[in-house]
C-alpha cells in the first residue's frame, strides 16, 4: 500500500518527509510502544504506528529499516523527533485515531500485520 493510501485512510497529518511519500509502499504495520518489541519483531518495508514521541521512535524506526511512523491519539512529537525524522529522512505523521482505530483501519483497507501471512 502507498503510504500516501494510509495518509489518507488515517486522516492524518504529515510532520516530516512530506516530499518522500509517494514513492514509499510498505506491507505490514506494526504498532507498539515499547521499541524492544519493535526491534524483536517489526518487519522491514513496514510502517510503524506508536504512541511515543519522543526521538526513540524515530531511532528504532531507522535501525529497523521501518518506512514511516504514525503517532497516534492527536500527540505531536517532540521537536527532536520531527528534526530527527527530517535528517533521517524517516516520514512522520501524527493522527487523532487511537492506536487500536488506526490499527483497524489499516487491516481493513488491505495491510497485514507483522506475523500473518501474506495470502497466496
Amino acid at each position: 500500500m502507498n503510504l500516501r493510501e494510509i495518509i489518507r485512510h488515517l486522516e492524518a497529518q504529515v510532520l516530516a518527509g512530506d516530499g518522500l511519500i509517494d514513492g514509499i509502499e510498505v506491507d505490514r504495520c506494526f504498532s507498539a510502544d515499547l521499541m524492544s518489541d519493535v526491534l524483536g519483531r517489526s518487519h522491514a518495508n513496514g510502517i510503524l504506528i506508536t504512541g511515543l514521541t519522543n526521538p526513540q521512535a524515530v531511532r528504532t524506526a531507522d535501525i529497523a529499516d521501518i518506512k514511516a511512523v504514525c503517532v497516534v491519539r492527536g500527540k505531536i512529537p517532540e521537536k527532536e523527533t520531527v528534526a530527527l525524522a527530517k535528517q533521517k529522512e524517516i516520514p512522520l505523521f501524527t493522527t487523532k485515531l487511537t492506536m487500536f482505530e488506526a490499527c483497524g483501519v489499516l487491516y481493513t483497507k488491505g495491510l497485514k500485520g507483522v506475523g500473518e501471512r501474506q495470502s497466496a
